[in-house]
Protein backbone atom coordinates (compact mmCIF):
# COMPACT_ATOMS: atom_id res chain seq x y z
CA UNK A 1 0.00 0.00 0.00
CA UNK A 2 1.26 3.48 -0.90
CA UNK A 3 2.29 5.34 2.26
CA UNK A 4 1.60 8.89 1.10
CA UNK A 5 1.27 10.26 4.64
CA UNK A 6 4.80 9.07 5.48
CA UNK A 7 6.23 11.02 2.54
CA UNK A 8 4.19 14.06 3.54
CA UNK A 9 5.83 13.94 6.96
CA UNK A 10 9.27 13.57 5.37
CA UNK A 11 8.70 16.69 3.24
CA UNK A 12 7.72 18.63 6.36
CA UNK A 13 10.67 17.34 8.38
CA UNK A 14 13.37 17.67 5.71
CA UNK A 15 12.10 20.93 4.15
CA UNK A 16 13.86 20.28 0.82
CA UNK A 17 14.90 23.14 -1.44
CA UNK A 18 13.03 22.80 -4.73
CA UNK A 19 14.55 24.80 -7.59
CA UNK A 20 12.07 25.89 -10.29
CA UNK A 21 12.40 27.14 -13.83
CA UNK A 22 8.71 27.39 -14.38
CA UNK A 23 5.66 28.97 -15.96
CA UNK A 24 5.45 32.75 -15.43
CA UNK A 25 1.64 32.54 -15.37
CA UNK A 26 1.59 30.23 -12.36
CA UNK A 27 4.95 30.81 -10.67
CA UNK A 28 3.43 32.47 -7.58
CA UNK A 29 1.02 29.57 -7.01
CA UNK A 30 3.75 26.98 -7.53
CA UNK A 31 5.93 28.65 -4.92
CA UNK A 32 3.07 28.89 -2.45
CA UNK A 33 1.92 25.28 -2.79
CA UNK A 34 5.46 24.01 -2.20
CA UNK A 35 5.78 26.30 0.82
CA UNK A 36 2.40 25.17 2.18
CA UNK A 37 3.61 21.57 2.05
CA UNK A 38 6.61 22.55 4.16
CA UNK A 39 9.31 22.53 1.48
CA UNK A 40 11.33 25.53 0.34
CA UNK A 41 10.78 26.87 -3.21
CA UNK A 42 13.28 28.93 -5.16
CA UNK A 43 12.43 30.44 -8.56
CA UNK A 44 15.72 31.16 -10.33
CA UNK A 45 15.73 31.41 -14.13
CA UNK A 46 18.83 33.36 -15.13
CA UNK A 47 21.29 31.16 -17.02
CA UNK A 48 24.14 32.87 -15.15
CA UNK A 49 23.06 31.27 -11.85
CA UNK A 50 20.85 28.26 -12.57
CA UNK A 51 23.65 25.69 -12.34
CA UNK A 52 24.80 27.06 -8.99
CA UNK A 53 21.25 27.13 -7.67
CA UNK A 54 20.48 23.61 -8.85
CA UNK A 55 23.61 22.42 -7.09
CA UNK A 56 22.18 23.71 -3.80
CA UNK A 57 18.76 22.11 -4.29
CA UNK A 58 17.26 18.71 -3.48
CA UNK A 59 15.06 18.65 -6.60
CA UNK A 60 14.66 20.53 -9.88
CA UNK A 61 11.33 21.34 -11.53
CA UNK A 62 11.16 22.44 -15.16
CA UNK A 63 7.92 23.70 -16.72
CA UNK A 64 7.79 24.90 -20.35
CA UNK A 65 4.45 26.68 -20.03
CA UNK A 66 5.90 30.07 -21.02
CA UNK A 67 9.01 28.88 -22.79
CA UNK A 68 11.58 30.86 -24.74
CA UNK A 69 14.81 29.68 -26.34
CA UNK A 70 16.82 31.39 -23.60
CA UNK A 71 14.74 29.69 -20.90
CA UNK A 72 15.30 26.27 -22.46
CA UNK A 73 19.05 26.98 -22.52
CA UNK A 74 18.87 27.80 -18.81
CA UNK A 75 16.83 24.63 -18.16
CA UNK A 76 19.51 22.50 -19.80
CA UNK A 77 22.24 24.13 -17.69
CA UNK A 78 20.24 23.60 -14.49
CA UNK A 79 19.37 20.02 -15.36
CA UNK A 80 22.97 19.19 -16.21
CA UNK A 81 24.01 20.45 -12.77
CA UNK A 82 21.20 18.43 -11.18
CA UNK A 83 22.28 15.31 -13.09
CA UNK A 84 25.85 15.77 -11.86
CA UNK A 85 24.64 16.06 -8.28
CA UNK A 86 22.20 13.16 -8.63
CA UNK A 87 19.07 15.10 -7.71
CA UNK A 88 15.74 14.40 -9.44
CA UNK A 89 14.60 16.42 -12.44
CA UNK A 90 10.87 16.75 -13.16
CA UNK A 91 9.74 18.15 -16.53
CA UNK A 92 6.20 19.41 -17.13
CA UNK A 93 5.72 19.23 -20.91
CA UNK A 94 3.06 21.94 -20.69
CA UNK A 95 1.47 22.58 -24.10
CA UNK A 96 3.37 19.85 -25.95
CA UNK A 97 1.42 19.07 -29.11
CA UNK A 98 0.28 22.66 -29.58
CA UNK A 99 3.15 24.01 -31.71
CA UNK A 100 6.25 22.65 -33.45
CA UNK A 101 8.47 25.00 -31.45
CA UNK A 102 7.12 23.67 -28.16
CA UNK A 103 7.51 20.07 -29.30
CA UNK A 104 11.06 20.67 -30.53
CA UNK A 105 12.12 22.26 -27.25
CA UNK A 106 10.66 19.39 -25.20
CA UNK A 107 12.62 16.87 -27.23
CA UNK A 108 15.72 19.07 -27.04
CA UNK A 109 15.60 19.01 -23.24
CA UNK A 110 14.97 15.26 -23.16
CA UNK A 111 17.91 14.59 -25.47
CA UNK A 112 20.36 16.91 -23.68
CA UNK A 113 19.79 15.88 -20.08
CA UNK A 114 18.39 13.09 -17.92
CA UNK A 115 14.79 13.74 -16.87
CA UNK A 116 13.56 11.52 -14.05
CA UNK A 117 9.84 12.40 -14.13
CA UNK A 118 7.91 13.54 -17.21
CA UNK A 119 4.49 15.00 -16.39
CA UNK A 120 1.66 16.23 -18.58
CA UNK A 121 -1.95 15.74 -19.54
CA UNK A 122 -3.07 13.01 -21.93
CA UNK A 123 -2.39 14.79 -25.23
CA UNK A 124 0.88 16.33 -24.02
CA UNK A 125 2.28 12.95 -22.98
CA UNK A 126 0.95 11.31 -26.15
CA UNK A 127 2.85 13.85 -28.24
CA UNK A 128 6.08 13.26 -26.30
CA UNK A 129 5.52 9.54 -26.86
CA UNK A 130 5.51 10.20 -30.61
CA UNK A 131 1.77 10.15 -31.28
CA UNK A 132 0.23 12.58 -33.77
CA UNK A 133 -2.08 14.49 -31.45
CA UNK A 134 -3.02 18.13 -31.03
CA UNK A 135 -3.11 19.97 -27.71
CA UNK A 136 -5.53 22.92 -27.47
CA UNK A 137 -3.21 25.52 -25.99
CA UNK A 138 -2.42 23.82 -22.70
CA UNK A 139 -5.73 21.93 -22.43
CA UNK A 140 -5.87 18.18 -23.00
CA UNK A 141 -7.52 16.76 -26.10
CA UNK A 142 -8.83 13.23 -26.56
CA UNK A 143 -6.27 10.47 -27.07
CA UNK A 144 -7.39 7.15 -28.55
CA UNK A 145 -4.53 5.03 -27.22
CA UNK A 146 -4.69 3.25 -23.86
CA UNK A 147 -3.11 5.83 -21.56
CA UNK A 148 -1.67 3.30 -19.14
CA UNK A 149 0.12 1.49 -21.94
CA UNK A 150 1.25 4.83 -23.39
CA UNK A 151 2.70 5.92 -20.05
CA UNK A 152 4.55 2.65 -19.54
CA UNK A 153 6.00 2.60 -23.05
CA UNK A 154 7.27 6.17 -22.73
CA UNK A 155 8.68 5.36 -19.29
CA UNK A 156 10.58 2.40 -20.76
CA UNK A 157 11.81 4.41 -23.73
CA UNK A 158 13.07 7.30 -21.60
CA UNK A 159 14.05 5.26 -18.50
CA UNK A 160 11.94 7.51 -16.30
CA UNK A 161 8.67 7.85 -14.44
CA UNK A 162 5.71 9.21 -16.43
CA UNK A 163 2.74 11.03 -14.92
CA UNK A 164 -0.47 11.67 -16.87
CA UNK A 165 -2.88 13.93 -15.01
CA UNK A 166 -6.61 13.92 -15.63
CA UNK A 167 -9.83 12.67 -14.06
CA UNK A 168 -7.70 9.74 -12.92
CA UNK A 169 -3.97 10.34 -12.69
CA UNK A 170 -1.62 7.69 -14.05
CA UNK A 171 1.86 7.22 -12.58
CA UNK A 172 4.02 4.65 -14.32
CA UNK A 173 7.50 3.34 -14.85
CA UNK A 174 8.50 0.36 -16.96
CA UNK A 175 7.08 -2.14 -14.48
CA UNK A 176 4.38 -0.49 -12.36
CA UNK A 177 1.25 1.59 -12.85
CA UNK A 178 -0.56 3.45 -10.05
CA UNK A 179 -3.88 5.22 -10.56
CA UNK A 180 -4.67 8.17 -8.30
CA UNK A 181 -8.40 8.86 -8.18
CA UNK A 182 -8.49 11.84 -5.82
CA UNK A 183 -9.20 15.45 -6.72
CA UNK A 184 -12.23 17.61 -7.44
CA UNK A 185 -13.79 18.67 -10.79
CA UNK A 186 -13.57 22.37 -9.83
CA UNK A 187 -9.78 22.14 -10.08
CA UNK A 188 -10.19 22.23 -13.86
CA UNK A 189 -11.58 25.78 -13.54
CA UNK A 190 -8.37 27.16 -12.01
CA UNK A 191 -5.36 28.07 -14.12
CA UNK A 192 -2.29 26.50 -12.57
CA UNK A 193 -3.56 23.38 -10.80
CA UNK A 194 -1.48 21.25 -13.18
CA UNK A 195 1.63 23.38 -12.65
CA UNK A 196 1.15 23.20 -8.90
CA UNK A 197 0.86 19.42 -9.14
CA UNK A 198 4.23 19.32 -10.89
CA UNK A 199 5.82 21.39 -8.12
CA UNK A 200 4.34 19.08 -5.49
CA UNK A 201 5.72 16.05 -7.34
CA UNK A 202 9.11 17.76 -7.36
CA UNK A 203 8.96 18.36 -3.61
CA UNK A 204 8.07 14.73 -2.89
CA UNK A 205 10.77 13.43 -5.25
CA UNK A 206 13.28 15.30 -3.10
CA UNK A 207 12.61 12.96 -0.16
CA UNK A 208 11.94 9.63 -1.93
CA UNK A 209 14.07 8.08 -4.68
CA UNK A 210 11.29 5.72 -5.77
CA UNK A 211 9.81 8.29 -8.13
CA UNK A 212 6.61 6.34 -8.78
CA UNK A 213 5.89 6.37 -5.04
CA UNK A 214 6.98 10.02 -4.78
CA UNK A 215 4.79 11.22 -7.65
CA UNK A 216 1.76 9.21 -6.60
CA UNK A 217 2.11 10.30 -2.96
CA UNK A 218 2.42 13.95 -3.92
CA UNK A 219 -0.68 13.76 -6.09
CA UNK A 220 -2.65 11.96 -3.39
CA UNK A 221 -1.83 14.58 -0.75
CA UNK A 222 -2.41 17.51 -3.11
CA UNK A 223 -5.73 16.17 -4.36
CA UNK A 224 -7.01 15.07 -0.95
CA UNK A 225 -6.38 18.66 0.15
CA UNK A 226 -8.37 19.86 -2.88
CA UNK A 227 -11.29 17.66 -1.86
CA UNK A 228 -11.19 19.07 1.66
CA UNK A 229 -11.02 22.61 0.28
CA UNK A 230 -13.94 22.03 -2.08
CA UNK A 231 -16.25 21.33 0.88
CA UNK A 232 -16.06 24.98 1.94
CA UNK A 233 -15.19 26.75 -1.32
CA UNK A 234 -17.82 28.87 -3.07
CA UNK A 235 -16.14 28.72 -6.48
CA UNK A 236 -12.74 28.46 -8.19
CA UNK A 237 -11.30 31.57 -6.54
CA UNK A 238 -12.03 30.52 -3.00
CA UNK A 239 -11.07 26.93 -3.83
CA UNK A 240 -7.50 27.97 -4.59
CA UNK A 241 -7.20 29.89 -1.33
CA UNK A 242 -8.75 27.05 0.63
CA UNK A 243 -6.39 24.56 -1.03
CA UNK A 244 -3.35 26.30 0.42
CA UNK A 245 -4.91 26.17 3.88
CA UNK A 246 -5.96 22.54 3.44
CA UNK A 247 -2.44 21.54 2.39
CA UNK A 248 -0.95 23.36 5.38
CA UNK A 249 -3.35 21.61 7.78
CA UNK A 250 -3.30 18.18 6.11
CA UNK A 251 -2.65 15.29 8.46
CA UNK A 252 -1.92 11.59 8.11
CA UNK A 253 -5.39 10.58 9.29
CA UNK A 254 -7.10 12.52 6.48
CA UNK A 255 -4.70 11.22 3.84
CA UNK A 256 -5.07 7.60 4.93
CA UNK A 257 -8.86 7.86 5.14
CA UNK A 258 -9.45 9.70 1.87
CA UNK A 259 -6.77 8.45 -0.53
CA UNK A 260 -8.16 6.53 -3.51
CA UNK A 261 -5.49 4.65 -5.40
CA UNK A 262 -5.33 1.56 -7.57
CA UNK A 263 -2.11 -0.34 -8.23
Amino acid sequence: MLNASDLLERVRMQKPLVHHLTNWVTIYDCANIVKAFGASPVMAHAKEEVADMASLASALVLNIGTLTSDLVEAMALAAHAANCKGIPVTLDVCGAGATKFRDDKCFEILEKVKVDIIKGNASEIARIAGEKVQTRGVDAMAVEEDLRDLAQELAKERSCTVVITGKEDIVADGERVILVKNGHPMMANIVGTGCMATSVIGAFSAVENDYVAAAASGLVCYEVAAEIAAKVARGPGSLKVEMFDAVYSLDAKAVEKMQRIEA
